[in-house]
């Protein structure tokens, strides 16, 4: 299908199989957004290939799985190439894959860091390196980098998880000031703590502390995360670069 003949827009979310990923995945898809959900490896292809089917069924759009481990420079290429040939434009990216191996500093092994770093930071850049082309020659396209209220604040036990995306903070304003000028808009959305698997294997005491740090007192959805995403992704943003909108409930404040 040629760029004319299409009316409707692209998205790519990595990391996109579950969590708030598939959440993001699926808020696209209600918009009418096609949608090339990234999932890592074998572990990840059945459920995100369930999501595809579902927002297929749903919502009546074009959704498709890619496997790719976004942390590797070839495999990222070979992502965007494979996506941009299924529709012939990516329209949005939203660099969402992440992990955590979390550790106090003096005991963290530095495989450990290096990982955090490579899935995390590299992987981001990997993305925005290998789209960028496409989005300027389309004078159009959103990217969305998900960074995190630890990258603003830091934490306990994550200086390798903190540095990262801190780091994806970086790329996210250096970029926008790169790409502007070709219609492309970067911004950063810091989650602070989501109702996911990670807060669901919090006791309630863990929870109940941790909610005494955030102003509106409770955690925050996936669907909180996908709506901020969704907007900077939207027309309605045009004028928005490198700015991060933090979605933590007033805790950084």
């Amino acid at each position: 299908m040629t760029t004319n003949e299409q009316d409707y827009k692209v998205a790519l979310v990595t990391g996109a199989s579950r969590g708030i990923g598939a959440g993001i995945a699926r808020a696209f898809a209600a918009q009418g957004y096609a949608v090339a959900i990234n999932h890592s490896g074998s572990h990840s292809a059945q459920a995100a290939a369930s999501l595809a089917a579902d927002l297929q069924q749903e919502f009546g759009v074009q959704a498709q799985a890619f496997q790719a481990d976004v942390s590797h420079f070839d495999e990222a290429k070979a992502l965007i190439k494979e996506v941009k040939a299924t529709w012939g434009r990516i329209d949005v990216l939203v660099n969402n894959a992440g992990i955590t191996r979390d550790g106090l500093l003096m005991r963290m092994h530095e495989e450990d860091f290096d990982k955090v770093i490579e899935v995390n930071l590299k992987g981001t850049f990997n993305c925005i390196r290998h789209v960028a082309s496409i989005m300027m020659k389309q004078r159009y396209g959103r990217i969305v980098n998900i960074s995190s209220v630890v990258g603003i604040a830091g934490n306990a036990g994550q200086v390798n998880y903190a540095a990262s995306k801190a780091g994806v903070i970086g790329i996210t304003k250096s970029a926008a000031k790169e790409l502007a000028a070709r219609g492309v808009t970067v911004n950063a959305v810091a989650p602070g703590f989501i109702e996911t698997d990670m807060t669901d294997a919090l006791n309630e005491e863990q929870q109940e502390a941790i909610k005494q740090r955030i102003a509106c007192s409770n955690f925050g959805k996936v669907e909180d995360v996908a709506c901020a995403v969704t907007f900077l992704a939207s027309p309605e943003a045009r004028y928005i670069t490198g700015q991060v909108l933090s979605v933590d409930g007033g805790m950084s404040l």
